[in-house]
């Protein structure tokens, strides 16, 4: 578990009215679901010392898509909002960060192509039997880790995959469509009535990157919304980037 890790979680439970123990009971189910497996080494040959695009569902993603298609070879991680845009544009993610809140469908289409890392939270306990479909899949928690339940880190899909990239080595980092402010993206799936408590989650997902940026050895980069700690580039410049 990455340091500092802790205290950030505890201001998460606070700030959210969480219940940890209702985190903890998710985290023992899908333990319980989920198969041992090498998927961990899977993932250092994908990630360690590799550049790596991290994809989110925010308001850019629609002008992403069409750059991410010239990159076909570059490793892509992507919350699972962004995955039925991707998904029906021909972009197949390696990996996918899920609380299993996204398109069904879609999700069970790759579910034998890319690699899931599944996360436990009280809230979708109800949802854990779905990773039965995902041929390679990992466990996460944001409480403490066990058996085959890790913790890398992060609050949301999207800065949980960055958190991911960190862990795993990544030399470069380069986000799409992950745009932290007052709009949130149409591949979102929100529905007006949660637009509060998403924003609030973005603002937190947001501060964890920043914190994120001040410990890491990766190099940080954003095609989306400025991030401190993050250099933002253009579109044309990512080509200069990965070389």
């Amino acid at each position: 578990m990455i340091s500092g890790w802790k205290k950030r979680y505890s201001d998460i439970i606070k700030e959210f009215n969480y219940s940890e123990k209702k985190d903890k009971e998710s985290a023992v189910i899908l333990n319980s679901i989920i198969k041992k497996s090498n998927i961990n080494e899977k993932i250092i040959s994908l990630v360690k010392n590799k550049t790596v695009f991290v994809i989110g569902s925010g308001s850019s993603l629609s002008t992403a898509i069409p750059i991410l298609k010239n990159f076909k070879k570059i490793i892509k991680i992507a919350a699972d909002s962004s995955v039925k845009p991707l998904v029906e544009n021909g972009i197949i993610p390696d990996i996918v960060i899920t609380d299993l809140d996204g398109d069904e469908d879609t999700l069970k289409k790759i579910g034998r192509k890319s690699i899931f890392i599944v996360h436990a939270h009280g809230d979708n306990i109800e949802k854990l039997e779905f990773v039965k479909k995902f041929k390679k899949c990992i466990g996460t928690t944001q409480s403490n880790p066990f058996n085959k339940i890790q913790n890398f880190g992060g609050f949301t899909d999207g800065d949980r995959g960055v958190f991911l990239a960190n862990h795993f080595g990544a030399k470069k980092i380069i986000l799409f469509g992950m745009d932290f402010g007052e709009k949130i993206g149409k591949y979102s799936n929100t529905k007006k009535s949660e637009r509060k408590i998403k924003l609030m989650k973005l603002q937190k997902g947001e501060s964890l990157l920043e914190w994120l940026s001040t410990i890491t050895k990766s190099e940080l980069f954003t095609t989306s919304k400025p991030i401190k700690g993050f250099k933002k580039i253009s579109y044309k410049n990512v080509d200069i980037i990965i070389t």
